[in-house]
C-alpha cells in the first residue's frame, strides 16, 4: 500500500516551460547567440540549469566555464520571469487536496535551484501541505541519482516501495527504480511516452485524477 506520493515538479505539477525558455533565450540573446523554439526546452530541461545552458548552447561554445556564466545569467532573470506564465496542470489542485485525505503524504522532489523550488511551492501550492520540499543543492547529487529520494524516504520514515513516484522525464523514471519507489510517467508534461517507458514507468497516466485509480487498485 501507497503511504505517500513524491512528485517532480517542472512538467509534472507545474507548467514552467514558457518561463524556463524565456529565461534561457534571452541569457542566450544576451551572449550573441540565437533563441530557441519554447518546445525545444522540453528536451533541454530536467537535469540541471548548467545542463539546459550546454544543450542550449552551439557546440562550438559549451566552455564548462562559459556554460556557467549562462546558467547563472539565466537563473538571474528566471528569478524575475519565473511566475509569468507557470501555473498547476488541470487536475493537479484536485489530486493534491484528494491524496491526504486518502492518508498519503506529499513531497517535492526537483532538480530546480532549491531556492527557486520552495519559492515557487510557497507562491502557487502553498495551500497544500507538502511534508518536504527538496531542489537541488550544491555538492549534492541530482537526479536521476537515488541519493535524496532514499533520504526523503528515510526522513519520512516510510520505506521506498510505499512510495509512487510521478514524473514526466526519463530522469523521473530511473531516480524512482533506482530507489525502488513505484515508477509513474505523467504524459501531459515535457517527454513522450515511450521514453518514460523505455526508462521504467510501470504506468502512464493521461490525467492527475488517474493516480487516484492506481492507488486504490494497489489497496485491493
Amino acid at each position: 500500500m501507497f503511504k505517500a506520493v513524491l512528485f517532480d515538479l517542472d512538467g509534472t505539477l507545474l507548467y514552467t516551460l514558457t518561463d524556463v525558455a524565456d529565461a534561457m533565450n534571452k541569457a542566450l540573446v544576451h551572449f550573441g547567440f540565437s533563441p530557441h523554439p519554447i518546445d525545444s526546452y522540453k528536451y533541454f530541461i530536467g537535469e540541471s540549469v548548467e545542463t539546459e545552458a550546454r544543450r542550449a548552447l552551439p557546440e562550438s561554445a559549451r566552455d564548462p566555464e562559459f556554460v556557467r556564466k549562462v546558467a547563472v545569467y539565466s537563473e538571474e532573470i528566471y528569478d524575475k520571469c519565473w511566475g509569468n506564465n507557470t501555473h498547476p496542470y488541470p487536475g493537479i489542485p484536485e489530486l493534491l487536496t484528494e491524496l491526504p485525505r486518502r492518508g498519503l503524504s506529499l513531497v517535492i522532489l526537483s532538480n530546480k535551484n532549491d531556492r527557486f523550488t520552495k519559492v515557487m511551492v510557497e507562491k502557487i501550492l502553498s495551500q497544500w501541505r507538502f511534508k518536504i520540499v527538496q531542489g537541488a543543492l550544491p555538492n549534492v547529487p541530482l537526479k536521476p541519482d537515488p541519493t535524496m529520494a532514499l533520504q526523503i524516504a528515510k526522513k519520512l520514515g516510510i520505506a521506498p516501495e510505499q512510495f509512487l513516484y510521478l514524473g514526466d522525464t526519463s530522469t523521473d523514471m530511473q531516480t524512482a527504480v533506482s530507489a525502488g519507489m513505484f515508477p509513474v510517467g505523467c504524459i501531459w508534461g515535457y517527454r513522450t511516452a515511450d521514453e518514460l517507458l523505455e526508462s521504467g514507468a510501470k504506468a502512464l497516466i493521461n490525467t492527475p485524477a488517474e493516480v487516484l485509480d492506481i492507488i486504490n487498485n494497489r489497496r485491493k
